[in-house]
């Protein structure tokens, strides 16, 4: 009797698992995190500054530090290496990144028509490549980043991209995301080998492109690897992946957008819909350069480590926030609401805000064409699981019946996934945090500049952000 009874406890406890253990994991690595990155930081929106006053903050002159003097950025230079100083989004004010940020709008300043146009063939391709007849169970993620791949490689370097340099660029670009997310540990020998790839290049004279004349070929190397072939194709997968997983989750948006691939109004409110409801970054942070006011006797200290909460921001203010609803769009203006998917104007605005929604819209009206997508795998912002979906090819007779079932172990496969994954992150994350913390990175990259290197104001060291700004390391599950 007590054996039957252990059993059926012990059972149920298993069968329970994916429906409980994530979440107490997730938990876990908060504490952990936050133990060892310290408590010091600011979170915006937050008890010191509201929602109202996000933009007014993250616009503010003074919010311009970047990495230098805080511990944090010790974490995101070791998941961007090689070549973290370089990255454009972590360079400090100054001569240097005016440079660099004027190259890389010149390299992405082409005409609607001609994004169009390449987005097309590179899609094409891709799905071609799927060669299926009926129906196929793919991960959009590993679908997706190939495209992404020839995309910039051929927008860098004026030519069609080989598959040597497809796979070189994918292999670099998915091993930084998998360590992002802390569902591996970080390869630095495949992130190497587009390093050298690049400098054999850019000695050949491969790149049509004026580069800054102040950097060595490898520091050119190593901006072109972290603008383009880490964070553009990073993130336009990214976002491929939420508005191909929303429109598969959503049968009445996937049938208007079928039904009508020309609606330009429509497909840009479910873009729009898809980077508020699940925005590409989860926390940004800033270091204070000087005093910020905020309001009512309220000031940021000079050297405060801001932690800018994204999602929490585009939740703010909505009806009903959670629900994806892109007719919401209808009444409500992009300028006017609580939206920043590309940051803003005053303070280094993306600067592919311009390209992605153009090549978005391209891309998905190629998917689209050739495909209905089903899928019931869990979706939330840092799609650890790669988006799970299921393509049916347009015009095939799958059965409805398998389909179902299909979903029905999509759902139970993707459930027990996340049990294991979260275990993995756990540790791994851990680990991560733990090394970067000892390597110091960004730390010794300062300590280590000789004065006048550096031209921007630089705040004094400080703790990180991590304790107040928790979602900066355990927004991924």
């Amino acid at each position: 009797m007590h054996t039957s009874i252990s059993l059926g406890v012990g059972m149920l406890l298993v069968a329970s698992l994916p429906y409980w253990l994530p979440t107490t994991i997730l938990a876990l690595r908060a504490r952990i995190f936050t133990r060892i990155n310290g408590e010091e930081g600011i979170a915006i929106p937050g008890r010191l500054v509201d929602a109202a006053h996000f933009k007014q903050v993250y616009s503010h002159p003074a919010a311009n530090g970047r990495s230098r003097g805080a511990t944090l950025s010790d974490l995101f230079w070791y998941w961007l290496s090689p070549g973290p100083e370089m990255h454009q989004e972590h360079i400090e004010n100054g001569p240097r990144y005016e440079d660099v940020e004027r190259t890389t709008r010149r390299i992405l300043g082409i005409s609607k028509k001609a994004a169009e146009e390449l987005t097309t063939r590179c899609v094409s391709r891709a799905m071609s490549d799927q060669n299926m007849q009926r129906a196929k169970l793919v991960r959009l993620r590993d679908l997706v980043m190939p495209v992404w791949a020839e995309f910039y490689y051929e927008l860098v370097f004026g030519v069609p991209c080989s598959p040597i340099a497809r796979d070189l660029i994918v292999g670099n670009a998915n091993d930084v995301v998998t360590a992002l997310k802390c569902c591996s540990l970080r390869h630095m020998e495949k992130r190497e080998r587009l390093t050298k790839f690049l400098i054999r290049m850019l000695r050949t004279g491969a790149v049509p492109h004026a580069l800054p004349q102040e950097l060595s070929i490898e520091e050119r190397a190593l901006y072109l690897q972290g603008a383009f072939f880490n964070t553009a194709v990073v993130q336009m997968s990214e976002a491929m992946v939420h508005l191909l997983i929303a429109i598969a989750q959503h049968p009445n948006v996937q049938e208007r957008l079928a039904s009508n691939l020309e609606d330009d109004r429509y497909l840009d409110h479910v873009i729009a819909e898809t980077f508020r409801v699940y925005p590409l970054f989860g926390i940004s942070h800033r270091i204070a350069s000087a005093d910020i006011p905020v309001n009512n006797g309220t000031t940021i200290p000079k050297d405060s480590v801001l932690c800018f909460n994204h999602a929490e921001f585009h939740s703010a203010s909505f009806e009903d926030a959670d629900r994806f609803d892109p007719d919401r769009w209808e009444k409500l203006s992009l300028r006017h609401e609580n939206y920043i998917p590309f940051g803003v104007t005053a303070n280094r605005p993306c600067p592919a805000s311009g390209l992605a929604p153009v090549t978005m819209r391209a891309a998905a009206r190629e998917v689209l064409k050739r495909f209905a997508l089903f899928s019931s795998a869990a979706h939330i912002r840092s799609i650890p699981n790669r988006g799970p979906c299921l393509l049916v090819a347009r015009r095939s007779d799958f059965s409805p019946t398998l389909r179902q079932a299909l979903l029905v172990f999509l759902r139970l496969r993707d459930r027990w996934e996340d049990v294991w994954r979260s275990v993995v992150q756990l540790i791994l994350g851990t680990y991560m945090v733990w090394d970067a913390r000892r390597q110091k990175l960004c730390q010794n990259y300062f300590a280590n500049q000789q004065p006048g290197d550096e031209t921007s104001s630089a705040p004094r060291s400080m703790g990180s952000a991590a304790a107040s700004c928790p979602h900066s390391l355990t927004h991924v599950r």
